[in-house]
């Protein structure tokens, strides 16, 4: 097919479909500017649905003095949680202590205890613990989440399925989010403010012509040329390859790809809190109530090498979160335990640091005005993605006369605009329109569709008037809003990212639903389907 060139220059053109990617997009279609977004494969296809799935301050950065990143992270908590009630809440996590509990962590934090107070080499005390939770409930001016409390194990339910030896426990809060669902809604937003969403669509080059960047793309549309005053790269694990690759210019900045897994268990106890475990070697992992009938173990941090797109979850990550999860739960998980697991490549701004846990999460924005700017994005993490958008706009301000001012703080996105404590009058209000819903099936079309629950079921009277039921509560109705209004193409978008419906359906359900798509102009492979 012959190049086309687009009509129109677009003020920002974006490459990237993760939660930064569209995440600015948003907040730049929303100050009134034109925007193209360009992403390779699905939205939040990487790193952005291969998260822990929490908003959260990062308690254990404040070992590393990061107290920038910790404030600006609680801020944003409850920024986020009121724009995003649906697919985002309130969580207590729980953080087992034991006097008894050594490490092996290389901290600032632990290097000054270990000169300060020798005999506590190796071990987080109480006194410690106490204050990083003092800082981490006042730094963020917390005024929904409760403040941290101390727990006795013997006593609450939540000590029940540890280990006797544990005693005593903190508890403290952060948010849950359904990460790959954040990407959408921000895309789908942006959409409806004026931006041109472009999935499964490469870029192949962008140059420099005088004022303007010219990016060609490839994709179901043919060969395109565009043109832009200011491209954005958020490529995630793969802007250093836009830079060098893509744009090809020389740059000494580059990101440090640290692989975190994930695994995925039957539900290990019946109450709806999480865990918070301190390992032997310095780390900390969760372990968090996951998709009804499910617990999810994670997060490692190793270096990785090699192409992004070929992170997995190794045997011994596995094995690793297994056995660090044992160390706390009477009941040992086992490798035959893992019903799902998943790896993504978090890249972290190359600060230099000695170990993978230790690389900063903060961003860093590089802006690169050699000509028409080109803005870098490099690292962050998924709770700061609004801020991050913000203040890319802020750098770009110069550029662009005349620029409106911020706007995305708590404002709904799409399905979200409802009170933030309003989740369960919102599942009643659904029940009572559609009757032959069960509760289960309700509570998790509010949770991924909040308010659009209604658009999605339509003039439905029975389930036979949502079409076919694929398994785990998909029908036919609920397959084609994904298609038509969330970019859905494959199986694997609507199982594993617009959903986790995958671990509720058997594998010929799975490619059942595959063959469907196929048929009705989507398509999917094996491979895909065969991802659970």
């Amino acid at each position: 097919m012959a190049d086309r060139a687009s009509a129109n220059i677009s003020d920002l053109f974006i490459v990237g479909g993760g939660v930064n990617g569209c995440g600015i997009a948003r907040d730049a279609a929303g100050r009134g500017l034109s925007v193209t977004l360009a992403e390779k494969g699905d939205l939040a296809q990487a790193t952005s649905s291969a998260s822990t799935k929490l908003f959260h301050g990062g308690l254990r950065y404040l070992e590393y003095f990061e107290f920038h990143l910790v404030r600006e992270s609680l801020q944003e908590r409850e920024t986020l949680l009121v724009a995003m009630p649906h697919i985002s809440w309130p969580m207590r996590f729980v953080l087992p202590y034991s006097p008894d509990m050594r490490f092996e962590n290389d901290t600032p934090t632990s290097r000054l205890l270990g000169i300060v107070m020798p005999w506590m080499k190796g071990r987080r005390p109480a006194w410690l613990i106490r204050l990083g939770l003092f800082m981490y409930d006042t730094l963020g001016g917390r005024r929904i989440l409760p403040g941290t409390s101390r727990l006795d194990l013997t006593r609450d339910p939540v000590g029940r399925p540890l280990k006797p030896g544990f005693r005593l426990a903190y508890e403290y809060s952060d948010c849950w989010v359904q990460d790959a669902r954040l990407v959408v809604l921000n895309a789908r937003d942006a959409a409806a403010r004026g931006a041109r969403i472009m999935t499964r669509t490469r870029v192949v080059s962008a140059e420099r012509k005088g004022e303007l960047w010219e990016i060609i793309t490839e994709g179901g549309a043919g060969r395109q040329i565009h043109r832009a005053r200011i491209l954005v790269n958020a490529g995630g694990p793969w802007v250093e390859d836009i830079i060098r690759n893509v744009a090809r210019i020389p740059s000494t900045e580059g990101v440090r790809l640290v692989r975190g897994s994930h695994i995925v268990v039957p539900k290990l106890y019946d109450h709806d809190r999480c865990y918070f475990f301190q390992g032997p070697d310095g780390r900390i992992i969760f372990a968090i109530p996951f998709e009804q009938d499910f617990t999810l173990i994670g997060t490692t941090d190793q270096d990785h090498k090699g192409p992004p797109e070929e992170a997995r979850c190794s045997d011994g990550e596995r094995d690793y979160l297994c056995a660090f999860a044992s160390r706390y739960f009477a009941r040992p998980i086992v490798a035959q335990d893992v019903v799902w697991s998943y790896s993504g490549v978090r890249p972290l701004y190359n600060d230099g640091a000695k170990s993978a846990t230790a690389a900063t999460r903060d961003f860093v924005l590089s802006l690169d005005q050699r000509g028409a700017p080109l803005l870098n994005v490099f690292g962050g993490k998924i709770t700061t993605y609004r801020r991050l958008a913000q203040d890319a706009m802020h750098k770009l301000a110069p550029h662009l006369p005349g620029l409106k001012p911020d706007w995305t703080a708590r404002v709904p996105l799409p399905g979200g605009d409802f009170p933030v404590d309003g989740v369960d009058a919102l599942i009643g209000k659904l029940c009572a329109a559609y009757p032959f819903l069960s509760r289960p099936h309700a509570v998790r079309l509010v949770r991924t569709y909040g308010t659009e629950a209604f658009s999605v079921l339509g003039d439905a009277r029975s389930m036979a008037d949502l079409g076919r039921d694929f398994g785990g509560t998909l029908t036919e109705a609920e397959v084609g809003w994904l298609t038509e209004r969330e970019y859905a193409v494959t199986a694997e978008d609507i199982l594993w990212r617009r959903t986790k419906l995958g671990l509720h359906m058997s594998g010929a359900e799975r490619e059942a639903l595959g063959l469907y798509l196929r048929d009705v102009g989507g398509s999917t492979t094996m491979k895909e389907l065969s991802r659970g």
